[in-house]
């Protein structure tokens, strides 16, 4: 996908919490671009790993402005 991803101030709050630790950004916006076709609605994406070897899952929907990532679920 060549559009943008767009993280919510609401996710990148959730990074701080203990079940996202050590979860980053950018794992956040390679799992986000790493899922093709469109998303109209918003919808979970499950088994993602971060690069610290952190599973997570991820909320998101596809916008005019680019996907908007809504939340991150740390496993």
């Amino acid at each position: 996908m060549d559009s943008k991803v767009i993280v919510t101030e609401h996710a990148r709050k959730r990074l701080k919490d203990f079940r996202q630790d050590k979860i980053t950004t950018t794992d956040i916006m390679l799992a986000a671009s790493s899922i093709p076709g469109r998303i109209p609605t918003a919808t979970r994406f499950r088994g993602f790993f971060a690069k610290s070897g952190r599973m997570f899952d991820i909320v998101a929907k596809d916008i005019p402005s680019g996907r908007l990532v809504i939340t991150i679920i740390g496993k």
